[in-house]
């Protein structure tokens, strides 16, 4: 009789989902998956997380678009990910983002869930999230987001109907993240991007001047 373990390595559980390495690594940080580590710092993941992963239709919806994002995408652009619940408000973003002079990749995720998994997948270098949203609200990606080592310096901005006592009220956000009111400022927003672009090129430059 087979026994099945009740829990696997971080480098099974990528090879369960088809991810990379570093993909399940950051899930697991984020708590999409759960895990812990034994007593020699091995991280070990539960195989039911995975399943369950792999059963959600959000999460397989990401998966299909994050792979074709990864291949196909220039690694120089600036990466956007939006995550709003709005069908409309979505894809007015898209239009209007789409636009910039940087001409950023824009993504969407429609609530948090799907915003850990896209960020997991294909790690932006600027987020632009609501807060009150279905499955996983905007409060508690950006928490899961700032557990995450290889997240702890992305630029997240926050674009929300609540007010500054709502905010406080749900236990606050982080002290390094732009809070706007709707109806979205794109210009303060096309502000942000064209420092996180120009903070993304400066290595670059760099290395081709050294």
């Amino acid at each position: 009789m087979q026994i099945i373990k009740k829990f696997c390595t971080t480098r099974e559980a990528a090879q369960l989902l088809g991810v990379s390495l570093s993909t399940a690594q950051n899930w697991a940080e984020s708590g999409l998956l759960d895990s812990w580590k034994t007593d020699g710092g091995h991280r070990r993941i539960v195989r039911e997380s995975v399943l369950k992963l792999l059963a959600d239709p959000v999460a397989g919806d990401s998966l299909k678009q994050g792979g074709v994002l990864s291949v196909a995408s220039p690694v120089d652009k600036l990466r956007i990910l939006v995550v709003e619940d709005d069908e409309s408000l979505k894809r007015i973003y898209e239009i209007r983002l789409s636009s910039w002079s940087m001409e950023p990749i824009v993504d969407t995720a429609r609530d948090g869930f799907d915003g850990l998994v896209k960020v997991g997948l294909q790690q932006p270098d600027l987020l632009i999230s609501d807060l009150q949203m279905p499955h996983l609200d905007g409060f508690e990606m950006i928490r899961s987001l700032r557990r995450m080592s290889s997240c702890a310096d992305m630029q997240i901005v926050v674009v929300t109907g609540l007010s500054s006592d709502d905010i406080a009220a749900a236990g606050g956000l982080p002290p390094d993240i732009h809070v706007f009111s709707k109806p979205v400022s794109f210009v303060r927003l096309e502000e942000i991007a064209v420092v996180v672009a120009e903070n993304k090129a400066r290595p670059a430059q760099q290395r081709m001047s050294a």
